[in-house]
């Protein structure tokens, strides 16, 4: 503990000391960033013999202070890109992925030059090395792979290259007729200084081609000579040799947090273990959630997440529905939390033990399913932090502990925590251990409850020190709260965000959220989860608009997002009745009672979800949100959009009827070159719902849409192939 409140403590003297600003331009004007903060960098131990060592100036000077490094840097290195707030924050990618760099390079004058991109893991001191190509206008690409879990840093170093320039000109020189021959001699000497460098780094045979070559290219002034100084693989060489000594660095190490793939690619299905018992009215066990394991693995789910499994407090303990009065056999809310039993590193007596939820998350892997925890840091008068640690709650004037308000709500059962406190240190180190806590007892997904009321410098330091150790734990974001403060929580770490989907029912609103999600620098670092329905979420639309908008709303969850979630048996039961009229909460809510559900009514959605579950995991267009792209149609209420693998060996078109009541009919407009399909010839649009085939052609096509029975189709476009045998077939 005395370790993690002194890294606590120099994080925050870090945040105070350190107050830069940057101006950069992206590529769709200038922005201003101030206030960056300087994060921890990493050092790990030294990398494998075959990383290349490098090492460069770091391109940052004092204004006023001459050097002979100063003097000598040419070159301009801005605008590094992908970049979140100048550097400030990571880009997230997942392991395997590659990430493309791009940034503008230039220098005075009309030299050549040289650029690279720099890479490494945090575990490694030195650096890797990857080309950098010309793009045009002065854009330079470059990329490299993500292959560990963890932080990557990365930057681009560049600089005139005399030899490069040298070798364009000659090729001028000679067609016009020029007199080269000190030309030459001014070649020879880039040559052999190129020939040198490949000497210190080791590359006795290409020195060896380069020396010979330089001594052909002096020696003589014939028109053989020519030819050999115009030798397009020597040039090749030696230019795989330039000098560095002048090079300029990009004053920035940017970073790249790698994350495994359930950080992209997740299907989430929330259930409250107390409500799993098979008898009506008696409170369940973790072990009667595990028989629902089966239910929920059948239908392709990959998360199953809990709810608080602590223990409840009981002063000032909700009655149903929310009621400030509880019934003797009132069972509480599980994120009122704390209670005589313990607190957030204790399992609430009813659900069983602590060897208990071990066995769950074991017989959850059995079925192919891990376990997201819920975590809420936040306590019930009766948590023994309150006892322990007073100083971590705020006091009124009478000497009471301020509950929880949201004006004219009060929350009695509820204590916040006072990040403001003295004594933040040992909060903030004791708030860390209860993630090792559960990470020990095999954790590794938390859904975090309400991450945008807790101090964000909390979360910056908590993300980055839990990750240090344990790459793999991933962080999902439940702040459906304002959007700069969603989007700087995604910045801070979490992997994985709640989302406004669920109030996005329009066309319009629909095409314009998620172009901002997926097209715009939030996709850098955002990844969102969308979720039709929670335990304190039924919309409006999901209230009146009956069996039919619970469909339509699941499959543009499934197929809009790569990672979905719903709280179910609610939701595949289409239970839709609020609290009252104007009301998004439920009626006789599951947070503050038991539930006993027949699931197999025959009104559920059991099988669509199964199905739907079973389509994402067999197309890997729908893996990922990168390549979403909607098009057009002539109908309000028809929402066409499509998703593609990388080599568009998978793409899927989804066409939706957004209206809950009525049949509707649209002409689409699609953009085939996201297909890769030829405009002149035909393809088939195979519906993984209904399996009915479509023989399309051309960017114009006619769909027809039921809600009742299936108010979409999911296409998987199968492109004409010609056989040997002089047949088509689709593939």
């Amino acid at each position: 503990m005395a370790n993690t409140r002194f890294a606590a403590t120099i994080y925050v003297i870090r945040l105070i000391g350190y107050q830069a600003g940057c101006m950069e331009r992206n590529n769709k004007g200038t922005r201003e960033v101030r206030g960056s903060i300087e994060r921890k960098h990493f050092a790990g131990p030294k990398s494998h013999s075959s990383r290349a060592s490098v090492k460069t100036s770091t391109g940052s000077h004092q204004k006023g202070v001459l050097s002979d490094r100063r003097g000598r840097e040419r070159t301009v290195i801005e605008d590094v890109r992908p970049s979140v707030d100048c550097g400030r924050f990571a880009v997230k990618r997942i392991v395997g992925d590659t990430v493309a760099v791009e940034a503008d390079v230039f220098a005075d004058g009309h030299d050549e030059l040289w650029c690279r991109l720099l890479y490494r893991h945090q575990d490694e001191v030195e650096w890797s090395v990857a080309p950098m190509r010309p793009a045009g206008n002065d854009l330079w690409r470059g990329e490299f792979r993500v292959t560990k879990l963890g932080k990557y840093r990365f930057t681009v170093e560049s600089a005139v290259d005399p030899f490069r320039s040298w070798y364009r000109d000659l090729g001028k020189r000679i067609p016009a007729g020029q007199d080269i021959a000190i030309e030459l001699r001014i070649g020879a000497g880039l040559i052999r200084a190129a020939a040198d460098r490949a000497v210190t780094a080791k590359a006795s045979g290409d020195a060896e081609i380069l020396t010979r070559w330089g001594r052909a290219v002096e020696n003589s002034n014939s028109s053989e000579a020519k030819q050999t100084a115009l030798d397009d693989g020597l040039a090749t060489l030696a230019a795989s040799y330039p000098d560095r000594s002048a090079a300029t660095k990009y004053p920035r190490e940017l970073t790249v947090v790698v994350d495994r793939e359930r950080a992209r690619f997740s299907t989430w299905y929330e259930v409250f273990p107390r409500s799993c018992s098979q008898q009506p009215g008696q409170h369940g066990t973790l072990r009667d959630c595990e028989n629902w394991l089966p239910y929920i693995a059948g239908m392709n789910f990959d998360v199953v997440y809990l709810p608080p499994i602590h223990p409840i407090g009981r002063t000032f303990r909700k009655g149903k529905n929310n009621s400030v009065t509880a019934e003797p056999d009132a069972v509480g809310s599980p994120w009122a939390i704390g209670g005589p039993e313990g607190g957030h590193t204790a399992i609430h007596p009813q659900l069983g033990t602590l060897d208990d939820f071990r066995h769950f998350v074991e017989a959850a892997k059995s079925h192919g399913l891990e376990v997201a925890l819920d975590i809420a840091f936040q306590a019930t008068p009766d948590h023994p932090y309150v006892r322990e640690h007073p100083s971590w709650f705020r006091k009124r004037p009478d000497g009471s502990i301020q509950y929880a308000e949201n004006p004219p709500k009060k929350y009695q059962d509820i204590y916040p925590f006072d990040f403001e406190t003295e004594d933040w240190p040992a909060l903030w180190a004791e708030l860390r251990k209860v993630f090792d806590f559960w990470i020990e007892q095999g954790v590794r997904i938390f859904r975090v409850d309400n991450p945008h009321t807790k101090a964000f410098p909390f979360w910056d330091w908590a993300i980055e020190e839990i990750k240090q150790s344990h790459p793999d734990v991933l962080f999902l974001a439940e702040a459906f709260t304002r959007p700069h403060v969603m989007y700087h929580l995604a910045k801070l770490g979490f992997s994985q965000s709640y989302t406004y989907f669920a109030w996005r029912n329009t066309k319009q609103e629909i095409v314009d959220y998620f172009t901002e999600l997926t097209r715009t620098d939030a996709a850098e670092y955002l990844r969102p989860n969308l979720w039709p329905n929670t335990p304190d979420i039924l919309t409006e639309f999901l209230q009146t608009g009956g069996r039919s908008a619970f469909m339509l709303r699941f499959i543009l969850a499934a197929t809009l997002g790569a990672s979905y979630g719903i709280y179910g048996p609610a939701f595949e039961l289409c239970e839709n009745a609020p609290r009252e009229p104007g009301s998004e909460e439920y009626l006789n809510s599951e947070k503050y009672e038991l539930k006993h559900r027949d699931l197999n009514s025959a009104g559920s959605l059991r099988s669509l979800i199964a199905r739907i579950n079973r389509i994402r995991r067999e197309n890997p267009a729908l893996q990922t949100n990168e390549t979403l792209r909607f098009h057009a149609s002539d109908n309000p209420f028809v929402i066409c959009y499509s998703k593609a693998s990388a080599d568009l060996s998978n793409v899927i078109i989804v066409a939706l009827n957004l209206d809950a009541f009525h049949t509707q009919r649209s002409w689409l407009d699609l953009d085939l070159t996201a297909f890769g399909v030829p405009a002149d010839r035909p393809f088939q649009a195979h519906d993984l719902l209904s399996e009915a085939r479509f023989l399309w052609q051309g960017s114009r096509n006619f769909v027809e849409l039921t809600p009742e029975s299936l108010p979409a189709h999911i296409l998987r476009v199968r492109k004409r192939i010609r056989s040997e045998k002089d047949f088509d077939y689709y593939l």
